[in-house]
């Protein structure tokens, strides 16, 4: 039979193993005779036997399975050149050599055609390789990868990505030349009918050239350039759903473009095949790229949010406090990570006692570093002459000269002195309670949100304090929580919850008052921040 050799084609090249021995064994395994590293090999995928002067390839119940001139085969005598594929998507193909017959390989243009699909699934088992591996390359280098590919094997001068985003419109991603350069702006050169259609039908296109029929109009730029051939094919992901029987799930994600002035074997139909099994795997190279820069990107953003929250509850006072004549207890519940309520305690010069409460329009971070700067603000003005009202009043003219659009803030500010003289000021806040001697009041006196208007006016308002006097002061977060049925929690049970409770310390009254929130709107996504404050007055 003469020499007997096999020409190995996988993602580790191409070389030439001689068949030497009775029973050839291939597969993933080490100790195979010849043993190939793709990922649709099996471990012991096939063997080649010698029988009586004929070699007979044999399938070892692989996987994927075995297949000789892309016919599938369990037992096949092999003859000369005939091509072999492990697997389904091209993940090694041999091609079975008798040197008494001479080579058998095709000549010419065939050759360099057959040459370049081969190259192509070299590149494809390579993107599958990735798929396999969780495809940890970042998106552009898999981008890259596939245009160099594609540009280096079809002899094609340039090369383009295409990707849609979530609304299905294409953008432009990444180009390459010849050569391994990126080509440089955020456009291409071309008309994008031939893109924009092969995404619309998924069907690959090949223009032989470009200045024949009604394909000239539409493509002078590129004609110019003296560009005339095109071959486009889209990026098809597909899925294969776990369900037996369960037919692959289809999408398509982007295209594939690639032009130049030389047809070479750019026309080629066997191009153009091997083009689309490159695009096919390197769609779901693509896709798993995309998906594993995203969650980097949220694993990112997640840490970055729980310092971000980890900071502003660092930014809070602790949340009891105990001083000359009173005895306070705050918490505040973010609805997101980070939120945009606060609450402050002061301990002013004059001996005296403020405490804040304030609500930030919004969510999220853009609420947290409003609020972070209004804790800034607060704080710098709240100890200035002129009481609760002219504090609120400067915060106000702060906010206003930053110009931060469709932002405001409510917020209440009180004093309270060591013979229980309490002076407030409500800045459109949530009117605080204040349970006394068997009645409520709701402390309303003050003006207009802050942050809006600059010439808005300020009032503060007195009232004395007995001891045992209880205030609470909370957000919009606390009477507008809801339950399943849409109702709001209300002040006539904030009222309730802390009437019921009045003889308990300030700390036990406020877990009341957030566990009587959470149990009413229990099965409910919470939909704003929840910050509340009690204050009780222990006498001078």
């Amino acid at each position: 039979m003469g020499d007997v050799r096999l020409e190995v084609t996988d993602g580790l090249g191409r070389r030439v193993v001689r068949v030497d021995t009775p029973v050839f064994t291939i597969g993933r395994r080490s100790k195979s005779d010849l043993c190939l590293a793709g990922t649709d090999v099996s471990r012991d995928h096939a063997q080649i036997a010698c029988d009586g002067g004929r070699f007979i390839l044999r399938d070892q119940q692989s996987r994927y399975g075995t297949f000789v001139n892309d016919q599938p085969v369990i037992e096949k005598p092999l003859a000369h050149g005939d091509r072999i594929r492990l697997g389904r998507g091209g993940g090694a193909e041999l091609l079975f050599l008798v040197d008494e017959v001479g080579p058998a390989t095709p000549s010419g243009s065939s050759r360099a055609a057959n040459s370049s699909v081969e190259n192509l699934r070299q590149m494809a088992a390579l993107l599958e390789g990735l798929r396999a591996l969780g495809s940890g390359y970042v998106l552009d280098e898999v981008l890259t990868l596939v245009l160099d590919a594609a540009i280096e094997v079809t002899g094609a001068e340039r090369g383009f990505i295409m990707l849609a985003n979530p609304e299905g419109v294409l953008q432009f991603t990444l180009a390459r030349a010849r050569g391994r350069v990126t080509l440089p702006g955020k456009t291409w050169d071309t008309s994008l009918k031939i893109p924009e259609r092969v995404f619309a039908t998924g069907e690959t296109q090949i223009v032989s050239d470009l200045r024949d029929g009604n394909m000239a109009p539409a493509h002078l730029g590129t004609v110019a350039l003296g560009i005339r051939h095109v071959l486009c094919a889209p990026l098809r992901l597909v899925r294969y759903l776990h369900e037996s029987g369960a037919a692959p799930e289809q999408r398509r994600i982007g295209v594939l473009y690639l032009d130049g002035r030389d047809k070479g074997t750019l026309l080629s139909p066997t191009t153009r095949t091997g083009v689309e099994t490159l695009a096919t795997e390197a769609a779901v190279a693509i896709e798993n790229a995309r998906l594993y820069r995203e969650t980097l990107e949220k694993a990112r953003l997640d840490q970055e949010l729980r310092i971000a929250a980890e900071i502003q509850q660092g930014l809070l006072p602790e949340p009891r406090y105990v001083g000359a004549g009173v005895e306070v207890v705050g918490a505040s519940i973010p609805c997101r990570s980070i939120g945009g309520d606060l609450f402050e305690y002061i301990d002013l010069p004059s001996g005296d006692f403020g405490f804040a409460l304030g609500d930030v329009a919004g969510k999220g971070p853009p609420a947290a570093l409003l609020t972070a700067a209004l804790q800034g603000m607060f704080t710098a003005h709240a100890a200035s002459e002129g009481g609760p009202a002219a504090t609120l009043a400067r915060v106000n003219q702060a906010l206003v000269r930053r110009a931060v659009q469709n932002r405001f803030v409510t917020m209440v500010y009180g004093i309270v002195a060591r013979d229980g003289q309490l002076t407030y000021c409500n800045a459109g806040h949530n009117p605080p309670m204040l349970f006394t001697r068997g009645t409520v009041q709701r402390l309303e006196e003050g003006g207009m949100v802050l942050g809006l208007f600059g010439h808005a006016q300020f009032a503060q308002a007195m009232l004395s304090l007995d001891p045992g006097d209880v205030l609470v002061v909370f957000s919009d977060g606390v009477s507008e929580a809801i339950d399943v049925a849409g109702e709001e929690f209300g002040d006539d049970r904030i009222v309730s919850c802390i009437s019921a409770n009045l003889h308990l310390e300030p700390a036990a009254l406020l877990e009341h008052l957030l566990a009587a929130v959470r149990q009413f709107s229990e099965g409910t996504v919470q939909r704003d921040d929840v910050t509340a404050l009690v204050l009780r007055y222990t006498g001078a």
